[in-house]
C-alpha cells in the first residue's frame, strides 16, 4: 500500500510511511515520513500525519498509530524534532484535533473536536472534550477533561474527574463507527478496482 499512493510520501530524510493493508486513508489525507499505522485504522479527509523533523543525529522519530484507532477529518499529528507521538489502540482523534509531540495518547482515548494535546501523556481511556487544551501534563487513566477546559499544570491535571458510563459508551461508539467506515471504504475501493 506504500508504493505509488500519492498521499503517502517520504520526508526529507527519505523515511516512508509504513501502513497496514487493512488501514483506510482518504485520498485527501497526507501521511508523510516516519509514520506507522497499525491494522484497522481509519484516516479521514484532509488529515495530516507528518513525521519529518530530524534530531541532531539526523533521525526522525516515529508517529505510531495503534490498531483500530481513528484519525478524523482535518486532524493534525506532528512532532518536534527528537520527539514522537504515540496514539494507542482504539483511540479517537476527532475532527480538527491537533496532537503534537512529544505526546503519548493511551489506549481507548477520545480527543474531541478542535482539542489540542501537546507535550502530554494521557493514560488509557482519557476523554478530552471539544476545544480543550492539554499541555505539559500527565493525565491519569480515565481522566475527564471537560469541553473548553485548559489544563496546563499538573495540579490542574490531578484535579480532573473521571469518565463515567456515558463518556465510555460514547467513546466505544465512535471507535465502532469508524472501524465500520474503514472496512466499508476499503470494500468499496476494492469493488471499484475489480470493475475496471
Amino acid at each position: 500500500m506504500n508504493d505509488g499512493v500519492p498521499n503517502l510520501r517520504p520526508n526529507s530524510t527519505g523515511d516512508m510511511p509504513c501502513v497496514d493493508s487493512s488501514v483506510y486513508i482518504d485520498p485527501t489525507a497526507q501521511v508523510i515520513g516516519n509514520v506507522q499505522i497499525d491494522a484497522g485504522t481509519f484516516v479521514g479527509p484532509t488529515a495530516v500525519l507528518r513525521a519529518d523533523e530530524a534530531d541532531a543525529d539526523g533521525k526522525v522519530h516515529p508517529l505510531l498509530i495503534g490498531p483500530g484507532a481513528n484519525v478524523q477529518d482535518g486532524v493534525i499529528v506532528h512532532a518536534l524534532k527528537g520527539t514522537r507521538v504515540v496514539v494507542g489502540r482504539a483511540s479517537s482523534l476527532s475532527h480538527g484535533a491537533v496532537v503534537h509531540g512529544p505526546a503519548e495518547v493511551g489506549a481507548g482515548c477520545f480527543i474531541g473536536f478542535r482539542a489540542v494535546v501537546f507535550n502530554a501523556v494521557l493514560g488509557d481511556g482519557v476523554y478530552v472534550g471539544s476545544a480543550a487544551v492539554v499541555q505539559n501534563v500527565r493525565l491519569a487513566a480515565g481522566a475527564l477533561v471537560p469541553p473548553g477546559r485548559v489544563v496546563l499544570t499538573q495540579d490542574q491535571a490531578d484535579a480532573l474527574g473521571q469518565t463515567g458510563a456515558e463518556e465510555r459508551l460514547f467513546m466505544q461508539g465512535v471507535v465502532a463507527a469508524n472501524a465500520g467506515l474503514a472496512a466499508g471504504y476499503l470494500r468499496s475501493d476494492l469493488e471499484r478496482t475489480q470493475q475496471r
